[in-house]
């Protein structure tokens, strides 16, 4: 008896994800739940996870429901039943990783930043348009791309419901590096993060920035600041970083907070903060855009709503207006629950690979690419550069 459309299973697509720890759980949560909430054209499977201790990898394969668990990410990349990387490491391991895979066919998704420097990033995008001649697809995961409400507002931008973008502004505020006693993890070390606030942060809010315009940025001027120079060392760490700070204690290499303008190539300016030294902001990203006919505002400790003006409206009955992203006919919505029931941060990720098995299956180059990632890099290198030449001066007095 044949099989009628809705009884078919469709073709299996073995993922495999090295590191497992913040991104690689969120990660592991999307790939796990996609399948549940999409009808797709292809399986996510969770065939393995890699993660150089033993111990804790096996641990976290049980939790998330990975088939197997690896200590070396090569093996990872050679095995049979793996069609897709999943990047989840800290960045200086992005380019060796995502082109080894690219090189051995698998397709990738890689977290951002794409990579640590524009040298890395060009040589990520530039082994992604090779492998895309190859049918293999490769993209970053700047996963607030995929919240309901950002995608709705980049619906109307594209409509235009705003007109010509007048301006833009972002902000990126978290206090987790508040306390001058929290220790010297490897987010705080240039060689393994790139950079501080700018390239965690700062990446999300530029990417962002981008998408919604649906420009580039062509220009910005910038200021960094580090405000805790030293830190406590984590057990274990190397004695050789003692030599620089007290007994115990490292540098921090890396911006604790950004903040720079832009222009966007249409002329529309931009303005940025990103900082994780403001109190009492756990994870504040916020967004204003500002056109000829319109506005938008959008905050993700309110990640469900969109902020909207119409200026085209008569001046007595205008103003801004709460649009509750939770209908059927909003971005991604067709898969989750009746209008009214939130979604949450960690909804976005299955909305990533929704996008991403849908790009594979189709055939198509998804977005963000490496392509865009290395826009990004660019800005962002950019921003460290202007801040180079922005030297603080003292002011003469009168």
């Amino acid at each position: 008896m044949e099989q009628s459309d809705s009884e078919r299973v469709p073709p299996t697509l073995g993922i495999g994800l090295i590191g497992y720890a913040f991104m690689g759980a969120a990660h592991s949560q999307g790939w796990r739940t996609v399948g549940r909430a999409f009808d797709l054209p292809l399986r996510p499977v969770l065939a393995a996870v890699a993660g150089r201790d033993a111990g804790a990898v096996r641990a976290a394969a049980r939790r998330h429901g990975w088939a197997a668990a690896e200590t070396d990410w090569r093996a990872l990349i050679a095995r049979d039943d793996v069609h897709l990387v999943d990047v989840c490491t800290p960045g200086d391991s992005h380019a060796e990783i995502a082109v080894a895979a690219l090189e051995a066919g698998k397709h990738v998704l890689c977290e951002k930043p794409l990579a640590n420097s524009v040298a890395e990033a060009e040589a990520m995008a530039a082994a992604a348009a090779r492998a895309g001649e190859r049918g293999q697809v490769a993209m970053v995961g700047f996963n607030y791309r995929r919240v309901p409400a950002l995608a709705h507002a980049r619906r109307l931008v594209a409509e235009g419901r705003l007109g010509a973008l007048r301006h833009v502004r972002l902000t990126y505020l978290q206090d987790w590096l508040v306390d001058p006693g929290f220790p010297l993890t490897w987010r705080l070390e240039r060689e393994h993060a790139g950079s501080g606030a700018l390239g965690d942060l700062g990446a999300h809010i530029v990417d962002l920035a981008q998408y919604l315009a649906g420009e580039p940025l062509v220009g910005v001027s910038a200021q960094l600041e580090t405000f805790v120079r030293e830190r406590p060392l984590l057990a274990g760490v190397s004695a050789g970083l003692r030599a620089s700070g007290g007994p115990g204690h490292g540098p921090v290499t890396v911006d604790d907070a950004a903040v720079f303008t832009g222009r966007l190539a249409s002329g529309a300016l931009a303005t940025f903060e990103a900082s994780r030294m403001a109190p009492g902001r756990k994870n504040a990203l916020r967004l204003e855009i500002n056109g000829e006919r319109g506005s938008l505002g959008f905050d993700l400790e309110r990640l469900n709503e969109l902020s909207f003006h119409d200026h085209t409206e008569p001046a007595v009955t205008a103003g801004f207006r709460r649009i509750l992203v939770t209908e059927p006919g909003h971005p991604y919505l067709e898969g989750w629950w009746p209008p009214g029931h939130t979604l949450g941060y960690e909804h976005t990720f299955a909305h990533q690979a929704r996008d991403l098995v849908t790009a594979i299956a189709a055939g198509t180059a998804p977005a963000p690419s490496f392509a865009d990632g290395l826009q990004v890099q660019r800005v962002l290198a950019a921003v460290e550069e202007s801040a180079a030449k922005n030297a603080v001066y003292t002011p003469v007095s009168p």
